[in-house]
């Protein structure tokens, strides 16, 4: 090989292998209803909420349960997500029941009855109806927040219904602590560790910690309450929002069909004769 041969060769670039192209995932869609804005699913949820508690009777609790079972498929909950936040809701109905079952007021025959506790007839109705009642009511209103985010639900509440500014801002900022109090507890626990006070005594050491906890949030508020008076959080002047909540007509929908399970759960306990209403 020649010396200008070699000279050319190194004047000349190799070339590069290009890395392959990769795919960007794409970005997973969201659900029609996660676009509702928070406000409407909160309305309907209270909407349900004051009809069912108008009257305490299977029949219409019973029925606003079947409806909210079959449109429940219809919000995009996955069916893990949606198990695992309704568990406390299913858990705590049976006990309701059990509690009303035992010292609910008794009517009609009565089966058992030691010292306080009398099962009849009216406390087995009442049970059942209490039971079912706190799954209607408990059911959606979990299942409605599920895809719900505070700052969304906060321009809801400050623009749509008009709450004050000060107050709204001032919940969700509390609200986005209340994760640092599970951090804040395991810092604790790992610097009582370190201190040699916390390898015995567990129970014993819960109401110091609780106490340590609180001194850290009355701490922290404080300094963020500061914070925010210093940025103009509670200035007097009309407060400006970075992003418009809108009020359309899939917000009109949600609280109609709200209004609607209501409304009929009501008259399926009327026309059956098992409207049994609370005042009277």
């Amino acid at each position: 090989m020649s010396v200008g041969d070699e000279g050319s060769r190194q004047a000349r670039p190799e070339k590069v292998a290009r890395p392959e192209k990769v795919a960007r995932p794409e970005k997973s869609a969201t659900h029609p209803f996660d676009r509702v804005n928070p406000v409407s699913k909160l309305g309907a949820a209270l909407l349900l909420a004051a009809c069912l508690v108008l009257t305490i009777d299977w029949v219409s609790a019973s029925t606003a349960l079947v409806l909210e079972l079959m449109a429940i498929p219809f919000l995009g909950v996955r069916p893990r997500e949606f198990w695992l936040r309704t568990l406390p809701v299913w858990i705590a109905a049976p006990f309701t029941g059990l509690t009303i079952l035992l010292y609910g007021q008794a009517a009609g025959n009565v089966y058992w009855e030691w010292f306080a506790i009398r099962i009849s007839d009216g406390s087995i109705d009442l049970a059942t109806a209490t039971a079912v009642r706190v799954l209607a009511i408990g059911l959606p209103a979990v299942v409605l927040f599920i895809t719900v985010d505070p700052t969304d639900l906060a321009d809801g509440l400050a623009q749509v219904w008009h709450l004050p500014a000060r107050f709204v801002v001032g919940a969700l900022a509390a609200l986005r602590l209340v994760g640092l109090f599970l951090d804040d507890w395991k810092y604790l626990e790992l610097a009582r560790r370190a201190r040699g006070v916390g390898d015995t005594g567990r129970m014993r050491r819960i109401p110091g910690q609780v106490f340590a906890l609180l001194v850290l949030a009355i701490r922290r508020g404080s300094k963020l309450a500061t914070a925010m008076e210093a940025r103009g959080f509670g200035g007097p002047t009309q407060r400006t929002w970075a992003r418009d909540s809108r009020f359309g007509w899939r917000e009109w929908a949600v609280l109609i069909a709200g209004l609607m399970v209501g409304m009929i759960a009501i008259a399926a306990a009327v026309l059956t004769g098992h409207w049994n209403f609370i005042v009277g």
